[in-house]
C-alpha cells in the first residue's frame, strides 16, 4: 500500500518526506535503545538516567550501545523505507543490485590512503580560518564544543584490545560508512539530482549536508571534498558499494591508525602527514596522484558501461 506513495510527488514532497521519515525513525530507536539498554546492560532506572545526563567518557561502553543504535534508526533504516515510499523498487533505488568490481574497490582504497596527506593539509587551513570579530562568542563556542567532541572521539577510539578494535570498527567505520552513504548519496543526491536536474548540483547539495551534519566547522571542508568524491562515485559507477567502500577505508583506516598509534606499534606519522614543514609538498604529492588515480577509476568505470551497452 506504502510502496510508490511518493513516486508522482513533487521532489520538495520527496524531501519533506525523507526528512520525516528520518526524525520519526531516529525517535524511535532511541527510545527503543534506551529501554532496552536496562535488560540488556542490566541498569536500572535511576543509573539510566544519570548515564543520560551524564554523557563523558567514564560512561563510554554506554555511549557506544546508544550511538550504535541511534545510527541505525538515524542513518541506516530510513534509506530502505525512504525507497519504498519513493519509489517501490528498494535496490534498484539506492543502487544497490550492482556488485562492484574488485579492481574498483582496490582503486578506491588505495584513492583513500593516498589522499590522507591532502586531508591533513585542507584540515589544518580549515583549522585556522577564524570568524569576524562581531562573531567571536560563536567562533569560542565552537571551538569549545569541538575540544568536547574531541575528547568523546577519542574515548570512542580508544581500546584496550583487538576485540574493542573490531567493535570501533563496526560503530566508527562500518555502520557510518553504510548509513550515510545510503542516506547521503542513495536518497539525497538522487533528490536533488532529480530536482535541479544536474547530477553536479546534486553532488555538492549532499556533500554539503553530508560535513554540516557533522557539526564540525574546523573540518568541514575536507570532509565536504570527501562527500563529493563519494557523490562522484555514485554518479561515475551507478553503483551505491563503492561510495561506502571508499567511507569506509577512510573511517578504518582512522581507527586501526589510532589503536596501533596508542598501542606504539607505529608513530603518529599517519596522523601528521600532510602537516607540518613540508605540509604543501606533501599535499601536493598526494592530490597529484589521488587525480591521476581518480582517472583511471573515471576511465575504467566509463569503458564498463561502454562494453556492456555494446553488448545489448
Amino acid at each position: 500500500m506504502l510502496s510508490g506513495l511518493f513516486e508522482q510527488s513533487s521532489n520538495g514532497a520527496k524531501l519533506i518526506a525523507s526528512i520525516f521519515i528520518i526524525l520519526i525513525s531516529a525517535l524511535i530507536f532511541s527510545i527503543i535503545g534506551i529501554i532496552l539498554s536496562i535488560p540488556i546492560l542490566g541498569l536500572d532506572l535511576s543509573t539510566l538516567m544519570t548515564l543520560i545526563e551524564t554523557q563523558n567518557e567514564s560512561n563510554i561502553g554506554f555511549m557506544k550501545y546508544l550511538q550504535t543504535i541511534i545510527s541505525l534508526g538515524t542513518f541506516v533504516v530510513p534509506p530502505f523505507i525512504i525507497a519504498y515510499v519513493l519509489n517501490g523498487e528498494i535496490v534498484k533505488y539506492l543502487s544497490l543490485y550492482k556488485n562492484p568490481q574488485l579492481f574498483s574497490i582496490l582503486l578506491v582504497a588505495l584513492i583513500m590512503i593516498m589522499a590522507i596527506p591532502f586531508i591533513n593539509f585542507m584540515a589544518e587551513w580549515n583549522s585556522k580560518l577564524s570568524f569576524p570579530e562581531s562573531l567571536s562568542n560563536l567562533e569560542n563556542f565552537m571551538k569549545t564544543a569541538e575540544k568536547d567532541a574531541e575528547k568523546l572521539t577519542l574515548a570512542f577510539l580508544k581500546a584496550d584490545g583487538i576485540g574493542t578494535l573490531f567493535i570501533n570498527l563496526f560503530i566508527i567505520a562500518l555502520i557510518p560508512a553504510v548509513g550515510e552513504e545510503l542516506l547521503f548519496r542513495g536518497v539525497f543526491q538522487k533528490i536533488f539530482t532529480d530536482w535541479t536536474r544536474n547530477a553536479h548540483i546534486g553532488v555538492w547539495i549532499a556533500a554539503f549536508l553530508f560535513s554540516a551534519m557533522h557539526f564540525q566547522f574546523y573540518g568541514f571542508i575536507p570532509r565536504m571534498l570527501m562527500g563529493a568524491f563519494f557523490g562522484y562515485l555514485l554518479v561515475w559507477s551507478k553503483n551505491i558499494w563503492l561510495p561506502i567502500a571508499a567511507h569506509f577505508v577512510n573511517n578504518a583506516f582512522a581507527v586501526t591508525a589510532f589503536y596501533l598509534m596508542d598501542k606504539s606499534v607505529i608513530g603518529d606519522g599517519a596522523e601528521t602527514m600532510g602537516t607540518g614543514d613540508d605540509s604543501f609538498v606533501a599535499a601536493s604529492v598526494s592530490i597529484t596522484l589521488v587525480t591521476l588515480l581518480i582517472y583511471v577509476l573515471f576511465r575504467y568505470e566509463k569503458e564498463k558501461k561502454e562494453l556492456k551497452a555494446s553488448e545489448i
